[in-house]
């Protein structure tokens, strides 16, 4: 895939995970085309870049959202026109020194290329609990503490 792209896929991501971490309900709202679906950690659903404002506003306003820790782990063109981005997520609640391990998750992010720009069509961000295997929250975990603690994203 074309380094360029790529990156563009990237930044579309970074938007929306910084208006996320910065509790921006109409910048995370606008990454979004006017038709996105977004799939909550908790598994609501809002259709639409409008819904999905009214849904994270009061989420914003009403809770102390805690800034999520990302490490994207793949990339994928599935035409020219649209991409699928996997990652995987830590949080770090506010006044806690280090990431909560029940708070992971995977993302995935569809994005779509219209009037030249990437937009979210769909995000969907999972519970990462993997019920019975502790070492895999582990090793989810140590991999985000790692992205926190270097600053870097290895993909």
């Amino acid at each position: 895939m074309d380094s360029a792209i790529t990156d563009q896929i990237i930044g579309c991501y970074q938007k929306l995970i910084n208006a996320w971490n910065n509790r921006q309900a109409r910048d995370m709202a606008n990454v979004f085309t006017v038709d996105g679906v977004q799939i909550g950690f908790d598994g609501s659903l809002a259709d639409g870049r409008e819904e999905i404002f009214s849904h994270i506003s009061p989420i914003f306003r009403d809770h102390p959202t805690a800034p999520f820790v990302t490490k994207i782990k793949e990339i994928n063109l599935l035409n020219n026109d649209t991409a699928l981005l996997r990652a995987i997520a830590g949080m770090v609640p506010h006044g806690q020194p280090d990431i909560k391990p029940e708070l992971n998750a995977h993302q995935t992010m569809v994005a779509v290329h219209k009037d030249g720009s990437w937009h979210v069509k769909l995000f969907q961000n999972t519970p990462a609990q993997f019920h019975g295997r502790p070492e895999l929250v582990e090793e989810m975990t140590n991999e985000l503490r790692e992205v926190r603690n270097e600053g870097v994203n290895d993909f």
